[in-house]
């Protein structure tokens, strides 16, 4: 595999970051502009799609370089690191949570959050958090990558090899959530808001993408108006749009949907990732690689802070989790005015920047320098 940066990955992954900090917090107008207002899917596609590219392109490497035994072990350490972020941010936000409800009269972010089985019972939720069964709102991606990193290493080197016999495979248990209703269980809900198995094909997804990037193609020359596929994936993501933007309008989008393709498209359950939110990102993510080239613009001052953000996701995804409760507490301090939703979710997103960008300054004052030959 080539070592060539794709910069636009971890423009996207910062992004997502962004839209998912704005959609936690409740009644945030700016939270009117994510990726969930205007299609079928939203930033938690992108992000999983995105860890999984990601995470092919870098353990991919070391596979090659230092074999599986190595490859798996650092797979695994990840994941414990990662399982360990999770027990401290749960206890964090728990803090942030019981601090901010205490101060807000005006709503209960503890049930907003989801956090009373902790106060009903909580030594067993002690139990729960361990074993990743006991997750409050906005904590569900990461368990949710903990577990598709645990399984990396059984699907990494047939990834490298055959990258169409592991998507099978991955196709194939994702048709089992239909036909079984395979999922994890969860004290909220009875199951994990996102199901492992399901997400683990868009997990799958992203690491043959990745692979696919890394080899040598012919481009092609045709205009993009006179490429069949990209004009069906353009297609459904403009109609996805319209139908999503429509919601706000129930009497026009139930007057132009006949009730038999309603019955059809609905519900859209984001828990097992429904059919018609996996087209509709896959169909966003080629028509997007089209449209926006690898190129000068992401040097510009503002893609980089994005692309900053992506390559330090998970201190950004976290303090992203910790941010929206307080953010949510100091908008409902003031009544949720309009001007102090907007400046709040402006200040979170400033916050994620700078913490990326001290993050990037700390990784180069450590890194050894190199030693001059005399």
């Amino acid at each position: 595999m080539t070592s060539t940066r794709d910069h636009r990955i971890d423009f996207f992954r910062g992004l997502a970051l962004i839209f998912i900090f704005w959609d936690h917090v409740p009644h945030n107008p700016l939270g009117q502009i994510t990726l969930r207002n205007f299609g079928f899917s939203d930033a938690a596609e992108v992000f999983v799609f995105l860890a999984g590219y990601a995470a092919v392109l870098a353990y991919g490497k070391v596979l090659a370089r230092e074999g599986l035994l190595i490859a798996g072990l650092k797979i695994l350490r990840r994941a414990w690191v990662l399982y360990v972020v999770h027990i401290f941010l749960l206890a964090m936000l728990m803090g942030i949570v019981f601090f901010a409800n205490s101060h807000v009269e005006t709503r209960d972010l503890v049930e907003e959050m989801g956090m009373h089985h902790f106060i009903s019972n909580p030594q067993q939720a002690l139990i729960d958090e361990l074993l990743l069964r006991f997750k409050p709102n906005l904590m569900d991606p990461l368990p949710l990558y903990i577990v598709l990193l645990v399984g990396l290493p059984l699907a990494l080197p047939m990834l490298l090899r055959k990258a169409w016999v592991v998507v099978a495979i991955s196709f194939a248990l994702y048709l089992m959530v239909p036909l079984a209703g395979w999922n994890l269980a969860a004290i909220k809900d009875g199951v994990w808001y996102f199901n492992p198995v399901a997400w683990q094909l868009l997990f799958i997804l992203g690491g043959a993408a990745a692979i696919h990037s890394q080899r040598p193609r012919l481009p092609d020359t045709r205009p993009l108006w006179r490429q069949p596929l990209f004009v069906c994936a353009a297609l459904y993501v403009i109609v996805a749009g319209v139908l999503t933007v429509l919601w706000r309008w129930p009497e026009i989008h139930d007057a132009i949907l006949p009730s038999v393709l309603s019955n059809l498209l609905y519900p859209i359950s984001k828990t097992n990732l429904s059919p018609v939110r996996l087209a509709h990102f896959l169909a966003l993510a080629y028509v997007t690689a089209k449209l926006v080239p690898d190129g000068e613009w992401t040097q510009n001052w503002l893609a980089q802070q994005s692309c900053r953000m992506g390559r330090f996701s998970l201190e950004i995804f976290c303090l992203g989790v910790l941010l929206a409760p307080l953010a949510d507490m100091v908008n409902a301090m003031t009544d949720d005015a309009v001007a102090m939703q907007i400046f709040t979710a402006l200040v979170g997103a400033g916050l994620m920047a700078s913490l990326a960008a001290w993050l990037e300054y700390y990784k180069r004052l450590t890194q050894p320098k190199p030693v001059a030959v005399t």
